[in-house]
């Protein structure tokens, strides 16, 4: 690390898995801890924690051409983090609802169930809930007897939690970017360079949103008073 520091002009090539230092490679995350001035890692805290999973998924199965088009991405996620854990949800919506339609029959089932628990957890905050909700409901269409077998089955076993947790919800990113990564599709690296970005795009709504409303209530307890 120190001597990447002294040499800037050694920059790591991205490349899968986890690098104890730059002259190794790195990962998607591990670029993003640098460009945030953080100590070397691939759970940097400059990222919400599902998109930085996601990140680190698309990285690993992206093949050595598709990586190298998440370059562009990366400077983007640095700042992209709340505490909101609907971000959660909103994320591994965006990711199963890519992966439903052609991810292989085996993992289908699974995959239109993580999307409707997901669904009825979303709580409607803008249109970002909206958009999400339609492109996970088209999905479901796109799979009519996984979807079926998802109503039978959670009807039977039950939504569980209230809400979603945090490791249910990657587990769904996990088997959304796998299902993606093997499905029998031509282009499976567009595919995941798309859920990525388009998830950086709703990670950084999603933050937009919801700094601006806490600005809002913050100016409504505590008007400013014109002086005479």
């Amino acid at each position: 690390m120190r001597d990447w520091v002294a040499h800037p002009d050694v920059m790591p090539i991205l490349s899968p898995g986890r690098h104890r230092s730059p002259r190794r490679g790195a990962c998607f995350m591990e670029f993003a801890s640098y460009l945030a001035g953080e100590r070397w890692s691939d759970h940097p805290a400059c990222t919400h924690g599902t998109l930085a999973h996601l990140a680190r998924m698309v990285n690993d199965r992206t093949s050595e051409a598709g990586r190298a088009r998440l370059t562009p991405l990366i400077p983007s996620v640095v700042g992209l983090t709340s505490e909101d854990p609907m971000l959660d949800v909103l994320l591994a919506l965006r990711a199963a609802s890519a992966a439903l339609p052609i991810s292989a029959e085996e993992r289908q089932r699974s995959q239109a169930v993580g999307v409707r628990v997901a669904l009825s957890g979303l709580v409607e905050r803008d249109g970002l809930t909206a958009e999400l909700r339609e492109l996970a409901e088209a999905a479901l269409r796109a799979a009519p007897a996984a979807d079926a077998w998802a109503i039978q089955f959670i009807e039977k076993v039950g939504r569980g939690r209230e809400r979603m947790t945090v490791r249910q919800c990657r587990d769904i990113v996990t088997g959304a970017v796998d299902g993606i990564a093997w499905a029998c599709v031509a282009d499976p690296d567009e595919r995941l360079v798309a859920l990525l970005t388009a998830a950086v795009s709703d990670t950084a709504r999603f933050v937009g949103a919801t700094r601006e409303a806490a600005e809002v209530r913050a100016e409504a307890n505590h008007p400013v008073t014109a002086l005479p």
